[in-house]
């Protein structure tokens, strides 16, 4: 447990009392219809919802993963997430539009404007249940118990007291203040979270028993962690870490924040903004900041901490108050971060205290979205007032808190959970991806590769079976587990698409007439309407997508380029970081060109 002086408690509440009153502030405004309490009118403008979505994604869990990945796998174990950026950038350049273009209230919605009859209002109803509530709350509690460890760590405090202290205060604001509140706070809580994860990794890197930056890079227990790429003489290294998040996952699964073909909190940001240029600007600024800029403040530490605390039982021996239920690799960054002297220290923990409060307010806005647009004015009361739906929508953020806090006061480790949330949703993101594309895909196809997906999971995860079939005595080795997933579930729903019949001719032409998605997945479509005398076509507008995946593509070698060139920097390669600064400079100016053409499209 660490002593916290006057300033820093004074920061650390200072930044309850703001929050708190900005949700206070437009708790009316919010209050006023379900439109303004989940999309806050559809007005935002990019760079507040681009500054939005990186706050959202900075958690509480966020370092503590990173941390246990660097700790287990080395630097190079952070492809696992680091593959999501080619999902991310296909939704900027793809996918942002079209989800403007929408104008649904939520991403779940959609389902009845592509699909029609009763697969699609089941579907509708049991997603909205299925991820704003299940998936949510799982998200909430991995979220949670970060908090639970950091306040453990420092502070002394049992689990229920962290649960108490910032959820009670989270889950006020959140309700009050809506969505228009969760964006304003984030802007605020986004600069605090930076300002500590900077100021962390540059103090923890000159502590006398780390020895500075070199002094680190040439530890023998950092050494062999160091690596970016994994090491490609360790073929199962290489293929757990590289091969299949870079060949399969980052189209294959469904994860929280990095949806194939956009969903989740990230598409209520596009929904909500001013127009189609807007919602691609801010998911643009989400992808830079996220991936190429935020990382390494996180990896420093996590590089320090093997210094500082090689293996569990130091960090164990050091820290004897931590439950032996909750001691995990994801701990030594709240440890490492004890050694911080005040000031600092009260920036630190009210920049992690502002991680927390931005995406747990996220995710009870957004699954309370869900709960109200999807499920109860579809299923339960679809005359209900919007002052009934604004009502409903605060009572049920107040329940998912509650729930995500239960679940979290019983999970061990970040990792762990992250693990479970890509397994269940393996296979089912290339659907994702083509539903706007494909006229043939239908309600059957996704029904049945969510229950494949999460059938075949709990069977190869959690049964006998798996065991026996994977593993170091099993028939296929561990990384084939994931690839065996997402094949079984895709050969399934590829199945059921073409045993079940296709969505009705009207549901189909309304869905292009208003996306306007375009491309030969359309070509059936669009040649029988003409034939009925109806033109879905819109001359104005070209078809994007072929440059857009230029421009994936592009901003891939840009966003990665500047992410490794600061890794080489820091390490002091600096022909290999001169090199790729100098190619994330061609891809930028590649992607400017590119961007043109895009815009033109859309406008």
């Amino acid at each position: 447990m660490i002593d916290l002086s006057t300033f820093d408690l004074i920061l650390i509440f200072a930044f309850f009392a703001i929050t708190l009153f900005i949700g206070i502030y437009v708790s009316k405004q919010s209050g006023k219809s379900s439109a303004e309490y989940f999309l806050s009118g559809r007005n935002m403008p990019w760079w507040l919802l681009g500054v939005s979505m990186v706050a959202t994604t900075f958690s509480t869990d966020t370092p503590n993963l990173v941390t246990d990945i660097v700790r287990n796998n080395g630097v190079s174990g952070n492809w696992v997430w680091w593959a999501f950026l080619i999902t991310g950038l296909l939704t900027v350049f793809v996918y942002a539009k079209l989800w403007r273009k929408s104008k649904v209230n939520t991403d779940i919605e959609f389902y009845e404007l592509r699909y029609g009859g009763g697969a699609a209002k089941f579907l509708r109803g049991f997603r909205a249940i299925y991820l704003g509530i299940i998936f949510n709350i799982l998200a909430m509690s991995a979220v949670t118990l970060a908090a639970i460890k950091i306040g453990s760590v420092m502070l002394g405090l049992q689990p229920w007291e962290t649960v108490v202290y910032a959820g009670v205060i989270t889950v006020i604001f959140s309700a009050l203040g809506g969505f228009k509140g969760v964006i304003y706070t984030d802007f605020i809580l986004f600069f605090t979270a930076m300002a500590g994860a900077i100021g962390a990794a540059y103090y923890v890197v000159g502590l006398p028993e780390v020895g500075g930056l070199e002094a680190l890079l040439q530890h023998e227990n950092v050494a062999d962690k160091l690596n970016i790429l994994p090491d490609f003489s360790n073929k199962e290294a290489l293929i757990t870490l590289l091969i299949i998040p870079l060949a399969v996952q980052w189209w294959s699964s469904w994860y929280p924040g990095a949806e194939p073909g956009g969903g989740g909190y990230i598409a209520q940001r596009m929904l909500a903004a001013k127009n189609e240029n807007h919602a691609i600007g801010a998911t643009f600024f989400f992808n830079i900041m996220h991936y190429a800029l935020r990382p390494w403040p996180w990896i420093i530490v996590a590089l320090a901490s093997l210094v500082m605390f090689p293996d569990l039982a130091s960090i164990q021996e050091t820290f004897p108050n931590v439950t032996a239920d909750k001691l995990g690799h994801d701990l030594a960054y709240s440890a490492m971060l004890t050694k911080l002297p005040h000031g600092l220290l009260g920036l630190v923990l009210a920049s992690l205290v502002a991680a927390y409060m931005s995406t747990i307010s996220t995710h009870l806005n957004w699954g309370s979205s869900y709960i109200v647009n999807d499920f109860y004015k579809q299923q339960i009361k679809k005359d209900a007032s919007e002052k009934e739906l604004v009502a409903v929508g605060r009572i049920s953020t107040v329940v998912l808190m509650i729930f995500s806090a239960l679940l979290a006061l019983v999970l061990t480790n970040a990792l762990q959970l992250f693990d479970i949330i890509l397994m269940f949703g393996a296979g089912t993101g290339l659907i994702f991806i083509l539903r706007w594309f494909w006229w043939r895909i239908n309600a059957w196809s996704e029904i049945a590769a969510m229950f494949v997906s999460g059938f075949v999971s709990v069977l190869l995860n959690f049964s006998s079976f798996g065991d026996y079939c994977f593993g170091d005595e099993g028939l296929m080795p561990g990384w084939a587990k994931f690839p065996m997933i997402v094949l079984v579930t895709t050969i399934v729903w590829v199945t059921v698409t073409f045993l079940t019949r296709a969505e009705r001719k009207e549901v189909l032409q309304n869905f292009y007439h208003r996306i306007q998605p375009g491309g030969p997945g359309w070509n059936k479509i669009v040649t029988e309407a003409r034939q009925d005398n109806i033109e879905l076509v819109d001359d104005n507008e070209g078809w994007s997508v072929p440059s857009g995946i230029k421009a994936m593509l592009v901003g891939c070698g840009m966003i990665y380029s500047v992410m490794f060139a600061t890794g080489y920097f820091i390490y002091g390669q600096y022909t290999n970081a001169l090199m790729l600064s100098l190619t994330a400079l061609i891809a930028g100016y590649i992607l400017i060109r590119l961007w043109k053409k895009i815009k033109a499209k859309v406008l």
